[in-house]
């Protein structure tokens, strides 16, 4: 089992820490509780990619198309480049790596809304879904999240993708391929210790991470696939502060990083200071 360290009762909570290969349940704490995700419903999207470019719907190799009704920035590279004509593979892989808001937008438009939409229920979630584009701002009339889920299911996909579980091997292995390179080691992953831009291979005390987070002002999630020379886990951390009159980041953020603590010790069996074996 993993011990929890005290989680900051000001924001809402949903958590989640499995054993990746048995499903068993180390640790939690209001698991069910459905939260707003930010970018995490990603992952679904990435799924839908996956699926179509192993029934051959789609190639790796063609190019993106970003209709101008779908254009944001913020999160990501690909508004920032010269050249956004990229390639499918490559646009999934902007996703994996800076949760890219443009490319998520031009993939969601290629498979179509309703389709990524119906990736969560597929795999038998009832509470966690992509649910919208990403917008540059959210007014009443659309759409009141892009993502949402509960730490429950989240962990659970997460098991389900490090298992070849997530639709097939294939899918599963490509996904994870993509989340591979993700920079955000920010929440729950600080406590990894990893190289935030180079933790594809094994790093450090022999740990691999797979994972995806997602931000925004009153929100940080962090859902992952942890592998260490001692055990492997799942998991999924999620904080919302919606409406709260302080921004809580800084002690959320202290949360999830003694969250990772508590799983860097489980999956390495080690000091946070011990040298590589």
């Amino acid at each position: 089992m993993i011990a929890l360290p005290p989680l900051d009762p000001r924001a809402t909570w949903s958590v989640r820490i499995l054993d990746a290969d048995t499903g068993e349940v180390l640790s939690e704490h209001e698991p069910h509780t459905q939260c707003e995700t930010a970018s995490i419903g990603k992952i679904f999207l990435l799924l839908e990619v996956a699926r179509r470019l192993k029934s051959g719907a789609l190639a790796a190799d063609d190019r993106i198309d970003i209709p101008d009704e779908h254009r944001v920035e913020d999160s990501g590279l690909l508004y920032r480049m010269r050249d956004q004509r990229v390639t499918v593979h490559d646009a999934a892989l902007l996703v994996g790596a800076v949760s890219d808001n443009l490319a998520t937008n031009a993939l969601i438009h290629l498979c179509g809304l309703d389709a990524v939409r119906a990736v969560a229920p597929a795999l038998g979630y009832r509470d966690t879904a992509l649910h919208d584009y990403i917008r540059n701002e959210r007014t009443p009339d659309l759409p009141w999240t892009p993502s949402y889920g509960t730490a429950a299911e989240l962990s659970d996909v997460m098991r389900r993708l490090g298992a070849g579980e997530a639709f097939s091997p294939a899918i599963s292995a490509r996904v994870l391929d993509w989340l591979a390179a993700d920079t955000d080691t920010s929440m729950t992953a600080d406590s990894f210790l990893l190289d935030p831009l180079a933790h594809v291979e094994a790093e450090y005390q022999g740990m691999v991470l797979r994972h995806k987070t997602g931000s925004v002002g009153f929100a940080r999630v962090d859902v992952g696939l942890l592998r260490g020379p001692a055990a492997a886990v799942a998991y999924a951390v999620a904080a919302n502060w919606k409406g709260s009159p302080v921004d809580l980041r800084a002690p959320v953020l202290d949360d999830m990083r003694a969250v990772g603590e508590s799983i860097r010790a489980h999956v390495t069996g080690r000091p946070r200071d011990a040298e590589d074996a």
